[in-house]
């Protein structure tokens, strides 16, 4: 890479493939909590996630370019920790270190989509910039519903061992 075009498009494809990767994995994160709300809220981010994927091949189309993925480490990464809780943990303790891994994700995504809606501006990509706005705040709005989620339910649903 040797412009911010270049650092755009590279970075693009890294988002893509990691969106897809997503894909694959939530339906295996749904199935292993014992939640409903939590269920509900992975199903629901499922879907919006399928729209991502649409919505960034449009980002691809809008510059010309055909939609592909380049291997997203860190998203590799985070799933990677995501399935080893859904060995590791049982019952609430694997809900707990889900909705983490969950928004660790989400905040990993908020920051690639903040950076490239910033890119896709500065470069005069105009529907670009406009689209990752829209995913972007679709991140930050799911991120706010794990929250919530964790905080009023989730957290506080299973038992609890304190020290003195």
């Amino acid at each position: 890479m040797k412009t911010l075009q270049d650092a755009f498009q590279h970075t693009l494809q890294d988002i893509y493939w990691a969106e897809n990767a997503l894909l694959k994995a939530l339906p295996k994160v749904a199935k292993a909590v014992g939640s409903a709300e939590l269920k509900q809220a992975f199903d629901d981010h499922l879907k919006e996630t399928k729209g991502h994927v649409s919505t960034l091949e449009s980002v691809f189309k809008s510059l010309g370019l055909k939609a592909s993925g380049e291997k997203c480490d860190a998203m590799a990464g985070l799933l990677k920790e995501a399935d080893g809780l859904i060995d590791e943990a049982e019952g609430h303790a694997r809900d707990v270190c889900l909705i983490g891994a969950a928004q660790a994700v989400e905040h990993y995504e908020i920051a690639r989509y903040g950076t490239l809606r910033e890119w896709a501006k500065v470069l005069g990509h105009t529907e670009a910039h406009e689209l990752l706005t829209s995913i972007l705040d679709e991140e930050k709005a799911a991120n706010a519903k794990l929250t919530t989620l964790a905080v009023m339910t989730v957290n506080g649903s299973g038992s609890t061992s304190k020290t003195k």
